[in-house]
C-alpha cells in the first residue's frame, strides 16, 4: 500500500500520524465533512454518545475573515480561529480524529460510504454528515472581496452593532437590497442605498422590474434612507480602511461600511458521486442541500438513505450559534438511527441458534477492528469446520 493510498487513521490511532500499513481501512461510526460550528457541535455529542467519529476540514472557514464570532452566549467577539480551535480540542477530548484535506468524492460502499480525498487517502463511515456550509458569491465590484468580513459586511445580526450610528452604504443589486436597507436602519440613521446591477437598466436608468416599488420609495423616504443611482465603479479604501464607494461618473459617495448581498453557494461538489447536488433556495438567495427535519439529506423530496446535513450548507441564514445547535440535533438523530439498526441486528442474531459462526458473525458486525479475545480461537474453529 502507497502513501496515496493509506486509510486515514484509525478510530484508536493518532490524527497526527496516519497509519499506512493497515491492511482494511477502518470503518467509522459517521464521518463527517466539514469542521466549522456544526461539525464540530456533531463531533462532540456524537463522541460523548461513544461513537467511532472522524472530522475532515480543509481549514478555511467561511467567516474567517471577521475579527469575531456574535450572538454566540459566552462567546461573543472569540475569534472564528479560535473558535475552531477551542472546538477541536473539546471533540479531541472525547476520542474524535480530526484530520486535515479536503473531500473530492464520495461514494457508497458495502459498509457504508467511501470518502476520497484529494490527496488520495479514504475514509469510510457507516454515516455521512455534510457540514462543509457555504461560499459568498460577491458582486464584482473591485476592492470588494478585500474587505469582506471586515467593513464590507451582509448581516446585520452579526456585525450590526459594530457599525452602529456610522455612514452605512447598501450596494443595491435587486430586490433584495430594499429589505437590507431598511433593516441596516435599526442600527445607523445614516443609510445610503446605492442602486448598482441588476436594479438599473441597460441605459443606466433606474430597473423598472428591479428597481424600488412605488410603495418601497415610501418606506425608504419615511425612514430617511438616501437613495443614490449608481452604478459603482471601485471602493475607495485609505489607511486599511473604507471610506466609500466611487461611482462609474467618478463622485465618492463617503461611507464607514457597505452591506452587500452575497449569492450564498453550498459546498456539495465532492457529493456527485452519490448523484446528489444543491438545490435554489425558495427565497433566491443560493443554493442548498435539501434535507428533512431531522437533518436527513433529501433528493426528489425523498429521502437519501445514511446522508445527513448540518448548518450552512442547508440552511444558508444560519449564524454560528443556529448551525452549532443544528449540529447537535443532527448528531442525536444520527446516533439514534445507529442504535435502532444494531439493535435490529443484535435481535436478528438473538434469534438464531448458538454456534461459533454465529457468535463469529455478531463479533464482526458489533467490533469490527476493534474485536479481541475469544474470536481468534472462534475464527479458527470456523475455518476447521468451514463455516466460514
Amino acid at each position: 500500500m502507497t502513501n496515496r493510498d493509506a486509510p486515514l487513521p484509525g478510530p484508536e490511532t493518532s490524527a497526527a500520524v496516519p497509519s499506512t500499513t493497515a491492511i482494511t481501512p477502518p470503518v467509522y461510526d459517521v464521518v463527517i465533512i466539514g469542521g466549522g460550528a456544526a461539525g464540530l457541535s456533531a463531533a462532540v455529542v456524537l463522541g460523548r454518545a461513544r461513537r467511532s467519529v472522524l472530522v475532515i476540514d480543509d481549514g478555511k472557514p467561511r467567516n474567517a475573515p471577521a475579527a469575531g464570532v456574535h450572538s454566540f452566549l459566552t462567546r461573543d467577539g472569540l475569534s472564528p480561529g479560535d473558535l475552531v480551535r477551542l472546538g477541536q480540542e473539546e471533540a479531541r477530548s472525547y476520542g474524535v480524529t480530526i484530520v486535515s484535506g479536503r473531500a473530492a468524492d464520495t461514494r457508497r460502499s458495502p459498509r457504508g460510504f467511501t470518502v476520497c480525498l484529494e490527496n488520495g487517502t479514504t475514509a469510510s463511515g457507516r454515516r455521512l454528515l455534510v457540514a462543509t456550509g457555504l461560499v459568498d458569491e460577491l458582486p464584482a465590484v473591485p476592492g470588494l472581496s478585500e474587505r469582506w468580513g471586515r467593513d464590507v459586511l451582509h448581516c446585520p445580526y452579526c456585525h450590526g452593532w459594530e457599525v452602529r450610528d456610522q455612514a452605512i452604504g447598501i450596494l443595491g443589486t435587486g430586490p433584495r437590497s430594499v429589505h437590507q436597507a431598511l433593516l441596516f436602519r435599526q442600527w445607523s440613521p445614516n443609510i445610503t442605498l446605492v442602486l448598482h446591477g441588476a436594479m438599473l437598466a441597460a441605459d443606466g436608468t433606474i430597473s423598472e422590474d428591479q428597481g424600488p416599488t412605488e410603495a418601497e420609495w415610501e418606506q425608504l423616504a419615511a425612514r430617511g434612507i438616501s437613495v443614490v443611482i449608481g452604478p459603482v465603479a471601485a471602493l475607495d479604501i485609505r489607511n486599511d480602511a473604507l471610506t466609500g464607494v466611487r461611482l462609474a461618473g467618478g463622485h465618492l459617495i463617503p461611507l464607514d461600511a457597505l452591506v452587500v448581498g452575497p449569492v450564498f453557494t453550498a459546498r456539495t461538489r465532492f457529493l456527485t458521486g452519490l448523484g446528489l447536488g444543491s438545490t435554489p433556495h425558495p427565497m433566491g438567495a443560493g443554493s442548498r442541500l435539501e434535507t428533512d427535519d431531522s437533518g436527513r439529506v433529501l433528493s426528489d423530496g425523498s429521502v437519501v438513505a445514511g446522508v445527513w446535513a448540518a448548518g450552512n450548507s442547508t440552511n444558508l441564514m444560519a449564524q454560528v450559534v443556529v448551525a452549532a445547535a443544528a449540529g447537535l440535533g443532527v448528531a442525536t438523530a444520527i446516533n439514534a438511527e445507529l442504535i435502532q439498526e444494531e439493535l435490529e441486528s443484535a435481535v436478528a442474531l438473538y434469534r438464531r441458534p448458538f454456534s461459533a459462526a454465529a457468535e463469529a458473525q455478531n463479533s464482526d458486525a458489533h467490533l469490527g477492528d476493534r474485536r479481541h479475545g475469544i474470536w481468534a480461537p472462534v475464527q479458527a474453529i470456523n475455518n476447521r469446520e468451514g463455516n466460514n
